[in-house]
């Protein structure tokens, strides 16, 4: 499990908070009734997708994921199509690492790879998810991976909803992440 270091002491606190204020300001939080993409019913929705598209919210997403990584031993960031590649574009600038995009489908063109980037064997990654209800669709991304021999440990999320993802990545040990829970975002 990822501890905190002597370096960021109570910064996560700190960083939580203005993450949940930049999510909130720029419209990412939003009530109503929706259907997820886990087909689930909720009251809430949550919107990274505008968030990423918000330069200032980005950037701290992207830093706050950056201090995470630091901690971990990896060397390659990983976003899922759609919503978690602009999400691991800014942690690879943030961090220098070099960057994957895992696609959901392979392409009938071009050169019709599951992978856009660089992918070894002997790669670690960490994949980053723009929110995670079930984690059934990293899960999957996490399995593809796996399938060329390199290793994902771990995930980051913006946001966990806490309904199930954390259990389920466990099981495919691999250890979530989450930057901020929906209990913490909801007060």
């Amino acid at each position: 499990m990822i501890k905190s270091n002597p370096e960021t002491g109570n910064g996560f606190e700190t960083q939580k908070q203005e993450l949940i204020a930049a999510l909130k300001a720029c419209g990412a939080v939003r009530y109503g009734d929706f259907t997820l993409a886990s087909g689930k019913k909720s009251k809430y929705y949550i919107d990274i997708k505008k968030a990423s598209t918000d330069p200032k919210t980005l950037k701290i997403i992207a830093r706050q994921a950056a201090l995470r990584i630091k901690e971990m031993d990896v060397d390659t960031v990983a976003g899922v199509e759609l919503g978690g590649v602009p999400l691991a574009t800014a942690v690879s600038l943030e961090t220098e690492l070099p960057l994957l995009i895992v696609r959901k489908t392979i392409k009938d063109y071009g050169t019709k790879s599951r992978f856009v980037g660089d992918l070894k064997p002997e790669d670690r990654l960490v994949m980053l998810e723009d929110v995670t209800t079930s984690g059934g669709s990293v899960r999957d991304a996490i399995e593809v991976v796996r399938e060329t021999g390199a290793h994902v440990k771990y995930v980051i999320t913006v946001v966990d909803r806490e309904e199930g993802a954390r259990e389920k990545l466990k099981g495919a040990d691999a250890e979530l992440v989450p930057l901020v829970s929906a209990s913490d975002l909801l007060k």
